[in-house]
């Protein structure tokens, strides 16, 4: 089954140097039909204004990780990490035990970003916080793994407490290839439009959708435009 999530239909927030959107209730949206997904608990597509941020907030027992679509963004938290994720990076952070930390977009560019959190399967380990550049030049014959809690997967991406893998890139017009769904996915369209189909099943996404895929095994992605792609597969 593939479900559509249109980008008009998420939660939306304007405070002026933050323009949110949620595809699941976060903060002040609150919407009980769109609680989670499986493990998968936030997606927030961010827009924030240069030299604005979030100032030091505390968080616990949950995977938060970020995927900078553009700009740059400032971490630092006090178990003494900090860094800058540059647009094509991502970071994670295990909150654990418990961690304080702030995020800052110190350029004078936009900053815009997705911010995914993900149930952890193990509670209160150590905080941690990690960064990674990926490839960004174009792959048309599949996505590349960027976050994965499995251990053979761990010399190459991201690791977080979770039986769940993060895929990401850009693609070329008129590329089409085949993804495998370990458990239930979560499709975001970072930028572009593309399609999925499953059997019968035919699903358009613009950029910023949104899409549930369930009970399936694998699914076909055809990139009508030039996209950015995410697919979130975690545990139901």
């Amino acid at each position: 089954m593939i479900k559509h999530i249109p980008f008009q239909q998420l939660g939306k927030a304007n405070h002026g140097w933050l323009k949110a959107n949620h595809h699941f209730s976060f903060a002040h949206y609150y919407n009980p039909s769109r609680m989670k997904f499986g493990a998968l608990r936030v997606i927030n597509d961010d827009w924030v204004e240069p030299g604005k941020g979030f100032p030091p907030h505390p968080h616990n027992n949950m995977e938060i990780i970020t995927f900078v679509r553009s700009g740059s963004i400032t971490h630092e938290d006090n178990a003494g990490n900090k860094g800058v994720t540059q647009n094509g990076e991502v970071q994670v952070m295990s909150a654990g035990t418990g961690i304080v930390h702030s995020e800052y977009n110190l350029s004078k560019d936009p900053l815009t970003l997705y911010q995914i959190w993900i149930e952890p399967n193990k509670k209160n380990v150590s905080p941690r916080w990690d960064s990674k550049t990926f490839p960004s030049v174009f792959n048309d014959n599949g996505l590349s793994l960027l976050v994965s809690g499995y251990p053979e997967d761990k010399e190459s991406t991201l690791f977080i407490h979770q039986e769940a893998r993060i895929f990401g890139g850009k693609t070329s017009k008129g590329s089409s290839f085949e993804h495998n769904v370990t458990h239930q996915a979560y499709v975001l369209a970072s930028s572009g439009r593309f399609e999925i189909t499953a059997g019968e099943t035919s699903i358009l996404l613009n950029k910023g959708d949104g899409a549930e895929v369930t009970d399936l095994s694998t699914m076909r992605i055809n990139v009508i435009e030039e996209s950015e792609i995410l697919v979130i597969d975690a545990p139901k």
